[in-house]
């Protein structure tokens, strides 16, 4: 038996770079190129392989620690197995010849360039994952690119090691632009030359290491699928699933081998999002604080101390409604469009009748105009009359159009229902508006009233505010907000004049909507406030 300190390799001009994951615990059984510890700099999260296999029998770092170039990691155990059996000599040569022809006996080097990425000429790269000296396999991230539309990780298409790198991050690449140069094995990647050395060298030892192996590993280190392995990782997708609060030890890997990949790590947080559920006030399983995606506990903070204070308790509605914002908040991937309609020519009309609506007992509102409006833009996007299915598989779109209208009441939010907008005229939407404030403020709205909503108007207009962020109401994929209306100068025919301008905002869910679907139902939305004809063609 000997014992060897296993130490830092070089990892360039750093000097103390944070320990981030211990890979490791003392009586791991590890193979060569099995991954000890993962450290991250300010540009990049490596990890560190093991340059042979053995018996962990001391680890002296561990996570949070600062590392440099040759600080000991861990006392390794190794080259028991071969001298305890003197009757297989003759099969102890063969043990280290295969090795090193898989490893170096026909070598060869080749250039690894920038894939075809699209209509893109120059892209930026955002992040280089790998370095000189690095053993990847084949699949590993190499760099992160980034266009104006999305961010894409280039793999390797093949195993080895790196001799060289070629460009940095800040570079602009296009396609065939070299990434790195890689001396691959014609024996095959760095994960065949392991199987060989456990399954061929060491065939009368393989049937002890095993259970072993399966005996120790569970209790002490983190598991994959198979509860047997460390969790198998590329250094991106670790970073990903820190950034996502969770821990990739939890999640088990769909990748070749048991390897996580982001798919993975999406599907495991989306499983503990679907944990949230409306209640009194509790919303992700774990804890309010989110603990299901171990996030930070909310603080408890004895404000007394500070001065006077009065407690009040939250209504029953100001409970349902937090427990659903908060949802709708986290789950819903929220973008925002703003715009201003023209109502001059609109409230001009409006004012021109108010008589006449009041002969028929309706006050007539901005509010009932922006409705018809909304109705009218939803039967031509219908796109934004939907939900998507509650297995995120499909979309379903609806054929009526039903509009809520968030009020706010002494006992909190409440959003009764216009049933068949498109169906009802501007007189009739403006009598439901009225019909429903009323009993809304008296508490006598029923269930029935607040269900079956296809889209939904939040109107600020005559609290204030110029802009704001309204969120999305599940199952609807998006919401209007209307601020306070103000005459602003507009240019016009070569002179500013004024007119009376409409300040609008459109949440989206971006799962379902994109920007561009988006910008023209907003734009649909103030062709209409503005041009009030288009309501009745």
């Amino acid at each position: 038996m000997a014992i060897e300190k296993i130490k830092v390799p070089d990892i360039g001009d750093y000097d103390k770079v944070d320990v981030i994951e211990v890979m490791v615990s003392v009586g791991d059984e590890i193979n060569e190129e099995d991954p000890i510890i993962s450290l991250e700099t300010d540009k990049a999260t490596m990890e560190v392989p093991a340059p042979k296999g053995g018996k962990v029998v001391a680890v002296s770092v561990k996570e949070g620690d600062k590392v440099s170039e040759g600080d000991i990691l861990i006392d390794l155990e190794v080259g028991g197995e071969a001298e305890s059996e003197p009757e297989s000599e003759p099969e102890s040569e063969p043990k280290s010849e295969p090795k090193a022809e898989s490893k170096s006996g026909a070598s060869a080097q080749e250039d690894i360039v920038i894939p075809d990425i699209g209509d893109y000429d120059k892209v930026d790269v955002i992040e280089v994952m790998v370095s000189v000296g690095d053993e990847i396999n084949e699949e590993d991230p190499l760099v992160s690119l980034e266009t104006d539309k999305a961010t894409m990780e280039v793999p390797s298409p093949k195993a080895g090691k790196i001799i060289s790198v070629s460009i940095k991050d800040g570079d602009k690449v296009g396609k065939g632009d070299v990434i790195l140069k890689l001396e691959t094995q014609s024996g095959g990647s760095v994960e065949s030359v392991e199987s060989g050395d456990s399954s061929e060298p060491k065939v009368e030892k393989a049937p002890e290491k095993t259970p072993e192996k399966s005996e120790t590993k569970p209790a002490s280190s983190p598991s994959v699928s198979s509860g047997s392995e460390l969790a198998h990782a590329s250094p991106s997708i670790r970073r990903f699933a820190r950034e996502l609060g969770t821990d990739v030890a939890n999640i088990p890997g769909s990748g070749p081998k048991g390897r996580i990949t982001q798919e993975d790590v999406q599907k495991y947080v989306k499983s503990k999002m679907q944990a949230i559920e409306s209640g009194s006030g509790g919303v992700v399983a774990g804890g309010a604080g989110g603990a299901g995606l171990n996030l930070l506990a909310d603080p408890v903070v004895d404000f007394s101390q500070f001065g006077e204070v009065e407690e009040e308790k939250l209504s029953r509605i100001n409970k349902i409604s937090a427990a659903n914002l908060h949802r709708n908040w986290v789950k819903i991937p929220h973008i925002t469009l703003f715009d201003d309609a023209d109502i001059t020519d609109m409230d001009t009309f409006r004012k021109a009748n108010k008589q006449v609506a009041l002969d028929q007992g309706v006050k007539l509102t901005p509010l009932a105009f922006i409705v018809k409006a909304v109705a009218k833009a939803l039967s031509d996007v219908s796109r934004v009359n939907s939900s998507l299915s509650a297995d995120g598989e499909s979309l379903v779109i609806k054929k009526y159009i039903n509009i809520g209208v968030a009020v706010d009441t002494p006992a909190g939010l409440m959003v009764p229902v216009i049933k068949d907008a498109d169906k009802k005229g501007v007189y009739q939407i403006a009598k439901d508006i009225i019909d429903f404030a009323t009993r809304a403020r008296e508490g006598k709205l029923t269930g029935k009233d607040m269900k079956g909503g296809t889209f939904t108007i939040s109107s600020l207009g005559g609290l204030g505010t110029t802009a704001f962020t309204p969120i999305v109401n599940m199952p609807e994929v998006a919401i209007l907000g209307v601020s306070k209306s103000a005459n602003k100068p507009v240019y016009i025919d070569g002179e500013f004049v004024p007119r009376l301008m409409l300040p609008l905002s459109l949440s989206l869910d971006h799962r379902v909507i994109d920007g561009a679907l988006g910008a023209k139902f907003l734009s649909s939305i103030v062709a209409n406030l503005t041009d009030l004809k288009r309501l009745i063609l």
